[in-house]
């Protein structure tokens, strides 16, 4: 069977499997309850595309105000340890007819110091990544360093210090995650960053609403197969030393949160991000998630990314129904400017990005429709599929593409397989227009996960 008419019958496969999903879903949701001590904020969350951060994840306060809570004053005796061994292998064949292929393993090791003297913590993690499967012929995967080669690097070394109980300074080389600087974890190895950042939290009156908020200087990048730190800027794509200027904010009370966030770099480029989202009560105890994004980039100061001035523009809209153990979710944006949309330092926020595609191109519209299930007859056992259609990009030589995702994971949360997590993604882009193969993309992960 050729290439082409395998695209065709998987693609087939997919458009195919996408309405029987929906309609399983919606016969079973009325005799399924949803799952045990799940919120339908953690069903939104579970079916966030793999890499991203929206701006709810920024500013998650909850996780360092827990640790704190369970210090016992000792804080060597309050050290965790956390290994996390990984297995993945990627094979995707591109529009041109080339095939970038690769199996590699490794994972991470670290720790995590108790709070000294209540005041001070420190952190380390050190990264790795080995080839087991990778010919140089078939380079570019992103799971090892260029070339196929191996890599091992300490990508975090820093200190927290906690100035009050919702207010600490980090210090050093660390993972962060935020709409446009964020880990992108999607490989072996996430994006960690050499920083200085200020995070902290205020409640406001009685009500139960606060503010979140946090600025800092991010000064270097490690990108995903690298050793090294690079400034922002040479990361961006210019031959100069820049960092990047952040501050950022969010404010929630109940179903509602509004928040953003501005990116600075000096003579490079100004990313400003603004999301919104509001839980809307339906009958039968469900609650509709709506949202709403807008990214605005330019150029700054002496134009060195591209040499001139430019400007691009994004708004997305995003709608989430969790339907008894099952979520639907429909989103839609658009792009404009002089230029396309551009995420250097992490994972691309737009609500259509998704597995290989951003859907961010310049005059670029898209549509995405996603059917998500959690099978609670086998737990941990988890299932999208979701079709996302573009317009014609205002570019000259640029055409239009659809893709189509598959993802299936299994990840259980208690037995003797507690951390395990294994996980298949398969997507196809069927490009409209050019002389160009259909892409498709595989990955396998598997990641085994322990904290002690």
């Amino acid at each position: 069977m050729t290439r082409s008419k395998r695209n065709r019958r998987v693609r087939r496969g997919v458009l195919a499997f996408l309405p029987a999903m929906l309609c399983f879903m919606v016969r079973v949701s009325a005799q399924e309850a949803f799952l045990p001590d799940a919120e339908d904020g953690d069903a939104i969350a579970l079916w966030t595309e793999q890499g991203h951060t929206l701006l709810d994840e920024s500013f998650n306060w909850s996780e360092r105000v827990r640790r704190i809570r369970e210090q016992r004053g000792n804080a060597l005796r309050d050290t965790r340890f956390d290994v996390d061994a990984r297995t993945m292998f990627l094979d995707r064949n591109k529009h041109d007819g080339t095939e970038s292929e690769a199996w590699a393993v490794g994972g991470s090791v670290g720790l995590v110091t108790g709070y000294f003297r209540d005041r001070v913590a420190v952190g380390a993690t050190a990264y790795t990544s080995q080839k087991l499967v990778g010919d140089e012929d078939k380079d570019g995967t992103g799971l090892l360093a260029p070339g196929q080669q191996g890599y091992s690097v300490l990508g975090e070394i820093y200190a927290d210090i906690r100035i009050l109980e919702d207010l600490s300074f980090v210090a050093g080389r660390k993972g962060f995650d935020t709409p446009y600087i964020n880990r992108n974890d999607v490989r072996m190895t996430p994006n960690t960053f050499q920083a200085a950042v200020l995070q902290g939290s205020a409640a406001i009156g009685e009500g139960g609403a606060a503010i979140d908020f946090g600025a800092g200087y991010f000064e270097k990048i490690k990108v995903w197969s690298s050793d090294k730190f690079v400034p922002m800027s040479e990361a961006a794509g210019a031959a100069v030393d820049r960092g990047v200027l952040t501050i950022g904010g969010r404010y929630s009370k109940g179903d509602f949160s509004l928040g953003a966030v501005n990116y600075y770099s000096n003579d490079i480029i100004n990313i400003a991000y603004a999301e919104a989202s509001y839980s809307l009560p339906l009958p039968a105890e469900r609650r509709l998630r709506l949202a709403l994004q807008y990214s605005d980039q330019r150029s700054v100061g002496a134009d060195l990314l591209q040499g001139d001035e430019f400007s691009a523009r994004q708004f997305g809209v995003r709608a989430d129904l969790p339907v008894g153990p099952a979520l639907f979710t429909v989103a839609y944006t658009s792009a404009a400017g002089n230029a396309n949309m551009r995420s250097p330092w992490g994972g691309y926020p737009g609500y259509t990005s998704v597995q290989v595609e951003n859907f961010n191109r310049d005059g670029e519209r898209a549509l995405l429709l996603r059917a998500g299930y959690e099978f609670a007859r086998i737990e941990g056992l988890s299932a999208y599929a979701l079709w996302v259609t573009g317009s014609d990009p205002d570019e000259a030589g640029e055409h239009r593409t659809d893709e189509y995702d598959l993802n299936l994971q299994w990840s259980p949360s208690k037995g003797i397989l507690k951390n395990l997590a294994l996980r298949l993604r398969y997507a196809v882009v069927e490009q409209h227009g050019g002389d160009a193969e259909d892409l498709e993309d595989l990955r396998l992960i598997c990641s085994y996960n322990i904290d002690i």
